[in-house]
């Protein structure tokens, strides 16, 4: 199984607003640089939308190191949280509706293919990757800003 690595970032202006996402992919030699954005959405959206379009350019499954600086993101995967609210139909502990269930379920789907260990990075700090998904996801979001 080939392992790639994926660095990703959302950035949303005002929550919802207009939105932006960015990813890079590494393997091998190789680097592919994917964002996107959309007028009215939130932060979390953007952030679960980088993760879901970089697994989709995987051709076959792939052991997938994923940096990400979304606790929401880290957590939920990693500590088993979209798996219990999925279990829960799509509700949390507390019985409140989770939020992004589209998103989740697209996300869960993909990781059935892919073996994803994820890696929480500090945001706006030393991680060149990083802070290049950040600067995509804002020029998306800049795209959607009126006036």
């Amino acid at each position: 199984m080939k392992t790639v690595a994926i660095y990703t970032d959302g950035a949303c202006s005002g929550n919802p607003g207009p939105g932006g996402w960015g990813a890079i992919l590494l393997y091998g030699g190789h680097k592919k640089e994917l964002s996107g954005g959309e007028g009215r959405t939130t932060n979390n959206r953007m952030e679960l939308t980088a993760v879901i379009r970089a697994l989709e350019q995987l051709k076959e499954p792939c052991a997938v190191e994923l940096y990400s600086d979304s606790k929401y993101i880290v957590d939920a995967l990693s500590l088993g949280w979209a798996r219990a609210w999925q279990a829960k139909g799509w509700r949390k502990p507390d019985k409140k509706p989770a939020l992004n269930p589209d998103l989740w379920q697209r996300l869960l789907e993909l990781c059935q293919v892919h073996a994803v260990t994820c890696h929480w990075v500090k945001g706006h700090a030393e991680n060149a990757y990083n802070n290049r998904c950040d600067e995509m996801a804002v020029a998306e979001s800049l795209k959607f800003k009126e006036g």
